[in-house]
């Protein structure tokens, strides 16, 4: 069995193509060959190949130029073209119109998985240009894969397609003990007399900061929000900080290595989601919070798979969306009583285990690609 996945690109700059690199690696570490195609995440001239191991390599082509987040690179589809016959199956990655295009040009008769991570919902002038490739990859699949139940059960792009789609669940390492111990040390000291809230993203409009910050006047003075990450709205953000007297309260880190990040979940007593839009379609960092045994606050995004993941008085608490006040009561739901406090830790921990683990994402994965190719 010999797949090959398409989408993005390289290095890793997002969530789609983390999941790529993860399911590559997992896949490969068992002995089932699994390549990538993908663009170059900056300008290049030639493409290149990056060998894992004997069962995997990273095909990476030059992207030319980018149209609406989305990398243009011609090479792709040449690529396809000249190794398609090597896979039983090919793995498409969505949103990714290259992707989508290369296979369109590349005369693969084989069989197709479309994992559709999210709709496209910022790129209005793309889609009405791409839908017609869409609808051709959406016919085209013999299998459409979706995060969450619920994503895939309200969008609407997919309404036509319910017979052949099944869900996959994200899943990522436990990197509990991969933390910066003598920063943790650090931050634990720093911090010693506080209940830590920790949030982690790039800092855009539907990641919700705003509300999250907002959230903290709420809160009394033995709580302070850290968040992590970079982005467009640094900068009004900060200002928002200083103009609502919050910076004893509210700190923004700027991007974190993987450790330092990891560091701060395990020092948090709680992880807060603020995001407010249907573009946050899943939210990695929750299942990485899990992994630490962290209570989640998450919010109740309409027809996303954001408070699927974080069951409700089950492994954290949800609330509505661009509310301040009602972040602030989950919280203090949360960290005031010890004894709901620790259920929602260990059932964060089990379900990270259970049902989001890179491992289980992987055993998933085989399962169909062995029932596609009977």
């Amino acid at each position: 069995m010999k797949i090959l996945q398409i989408g993005k690109s390289f290095p890793i700059v997002g969530g789609v193509e983390r999941v790529m690199y993860d399911l590559m690696e997992e896949l490969s570490g068992q002995n089932i060959y699994c390549d990538m195609l993908c663009a170059s995440s900056t300008p290049e001239k030639k493409s290149r190949v990056i060998k894992l191991n004997q069962f995997s390599e990273i095909k990476i082509t030059p992207s030319i130029f980018e149209i609406a987040k989305t990398k243009i690179s011609p090479g792709m589809i040449f690529t396809l073209r000249r190794i398609k016959k090597d896979y039983d199956i090919i793995h498409i990655h969505h949103p990714d119109p290259m992707a989508t295009i290369a296979l369109f040009f590349s005369g693969y008769k084989g069989k197709v998985i479309l994992h559709w991570h999210s709709d496209i919902l910022t790129q209005k002038y793309l889609l009405k240009l791409f839908r017609p490739l869409q609808t051709w990859m959406l016919k085209r699949s013999d299998l459409i894969l979706g995060t969450t139940p619920v994503y895939t059960e309200y969008s609407k792009d997919l309404t036509r397609y319910k017979n052949k789609i099944e869900t996959l669940p994200i899943g990522v390492l436990d990197q509990s003990a991969q933390y910066n111990i003598a920063f943790y040390e650090k931050i634990k000291s720093q911090y010693q007399d506080k209940k830590v809230i920790f949030s982690l993203g790039r800092l855009v409009p539907y990641k919700g900061f705003e509300y999250l910050i907002k959230s903290a006047k709420y809160l009394d003075d033995s709580y302070v929000i850290l968040i992590g990450g970079k982005g467009v709205l640094q900068n009004s953000l900060k200002h928002l900080i200083e103009k609502e007297n919050l910076s004893d309260k509210v700190k923004l880190l700027g991007y974190l290595d993987d450790d330092i990040s990891y560091s701060y979940f395990k020092l948090c007593d709680v992880f807060c989601l603020s995001s407010i839009e249907k573009t946050e379609a899943f939210a990695i960092v929750q299942i990485e919070a899990m992994s630490f045994s962290k209570p989640i606050v998450a919010t109740n995004i309409a027809e996303s798979g954001v408070s699927w993941v974080n069951l409700h008085n089950e492994t954290g608490l949800n609330v509505k969306t661009k509310d301040p006040e009602s972040l602030a009561n989950a919280i203090k739901a949360i960290v005031g009583d010890r004894s709901a406090y620790q259920r929602y830790a260990e059932a964060s921990l089990r379900r990270f285990r259970k049902e989001f683990s890179r491992n289980k994402m992987a055993e998933r994965a085989i399962e169909f690609y062995k029932n596609l190719l009977k």
